[in-house]
């Protein structure tokens, strides 16, 4: 994506999580996006197509580009507003989430492990429709807590929703989007590291693997430029 198209899709993903662009409302038309941002036509068709690839907006033919529902930020992520904010929210998830799949490694029931390969093989397939990635890396993470077999990390998850993914996207450079390739390969082959961990009812193992897939998370977001 170049330079021009990022900056566009950062301004628009912030008038979105601020809620100036409310779910169901319309993108302004392109003309009307051409002479905001003072770029050519093709710049702001190729920032409309990472915001789908991101999966905050939709296209129909012949009416326009109209923002998704983004899920209500909960009480703890509606001051998430800086990029320390995110840092933070991130040590947070990895305490949770790698207890969470450390206790799903021990006490997973077969059925709880096949909604987790279900999840795995729906991120799988994020390179065929890239608009469903948050919503397909959210159910992975949920059916992990749901296997702990200890309702407050799946209710904890739950309550931060979708928006806990979403958040630290809004931050990513361009090469991490998940349009790229080669991102896409290494986050899945993270989760498919939990993933086994679990399947294996190695604990440790488990643990070890969320820590890194959420530290390299936290790693992509540090080597960025972004300020608070």
């Amino acid at each position: 994506m170049s330079g021009l198209a990022h900056e566009v899709v950062e301004q628009l993903r912030a008038r979105m999580l601020s809620g100036e662009l409310a779910p169901g409302d319309k993108l302004p038309a392109e003309n009307a996006l051409v002479d905001e941002f003072g770029v050519s036509r093709t710049v702001i068709r190729e920032a409309v197509s990472q915001l789908q690839a991101a999966g905050l907006v939709e296209t129909f033919q012949g009416r326009g580009s109209f923002v998704l529902a983004v899920p209500e930020r909960p009480p703890g992520l509606r001051e998430v507003r800086s990029h320390q904010d995110v840092l933070d929210l991130l040590d947070f998830r990895t305490g949770v989430e790698s207890e969470a799949a450390g206790l799903a490694a021990a006490r997973r029931t077969a059925h709880q492990l096949k909604a987790i390969e279900r999840a795995l093989a729906d991120f799988r397939r994020i390179g065929e429709d890239p608009s469903r990635s948050v919503e397909a890396d959210f159910a992975f993470h949920q059916k992990i807590a749901a296997a702990s077999g200890n309702r407050f990390y799946s209710e904890l998850i739950g309550s931060l929703g979708p928006m806990m993914i979403m958040l630290p996207r809004t931050r990513l450079d361009p090469a991490y989007e998940v349009a790229d390739a080669g991102h896409l390969a290494r986050v899945t082959l993270e989760h498919e590291n939990i993933h086994d961990a679990i399947a294996r009812s190695d604990p440790e193992a488990a643990r070890a693997a969320a820590r890194v897939h959420l530290s390299n998370t936290r790693h992509r977001l540090t080597s960025e430029r972004f300020p608070d």
